[in-house]
């Protein structure tokens, strides 16, 4: 058996850190100020796609100052691996959104289509509208071409990215600053 302390770390040393614990952490700031604004009144059910948005969802929400509800959904298109493949829906939303706007978290919007397959599923079980957030934008040109994400915190590459929230292999979701694999 594979010593999984030795495959997190050789990932690690085949990976350069790209955006700071720092930059992150301003990121969040100026999305709450913004989500606030938008959202203060609209008694929104706040819903987290997990694994991803567990980290960054926890800390862009302890910096909303209005109420909320708040639950979790989980689908995902990447299940363990660096590409993505077909929708899979682990658990529904955690609680109802018939009647209600929504707030989605998510780690990353990259091609997209994970985060829009949500926002129908939510949109067709009557929410009354959704909004969209994410702690980062991958910069390319694969995603949906009617679909936009609401609030985004920090832009990064066209490469694998890893950290706050999004992992490599399984590994490294805790990392509080961004990290891509080595290009070879």
């Amino acid at each position: 058996m594979s010593n999984p302390d030795n495959k997190a770390q050789q990932i690690l040393a085949n990976s350069e850190e790209i955006i700071s614990a720092q930059a992150v952490n301003d990121a969040l700031d100026q999305m709450a100020v913004v989500i606030e604004k938008d959202l203060h009144d609209a008694d929104p059910v706040v819903l987290v796609v997990m694994n991803g948005a567990l980290i960054p969802g926890g800390l862009l929400l302890s910096r909303l100052n209005f109420p909320f509800r708040i639950g979790y959904l989980h689908a995902t298109r990447y299940r363990g691996e660096t590409t993505g493949g077909e929708l899979h829906w682990v658990a529904p939303p955690s609680i109802p959104v018939a009647g209600r706007p929504v707030l989605l978290v998510d780690d990353i919007f990259d091609e997209g289509n994970t985060l829009e397959a949500i926002t129908h599923a939510l949109t067709d079980m009557g929410a009354t509208k959704v909004y969209t957030a994410t702690l980062f934008n991958k910069v390319h040109t694969r995603k949906p071409k009617n679909f936009k994400v609401d609030y985004i915190g920090l832009d990064v590459p066209d490469r694998y990215v890893f950290g706050c929230g999004m992992d490599c292999h399984e590994y490294w979701r805790n990392l509080r600053s961004i990290w891509a694999l080595n290009e070879s």
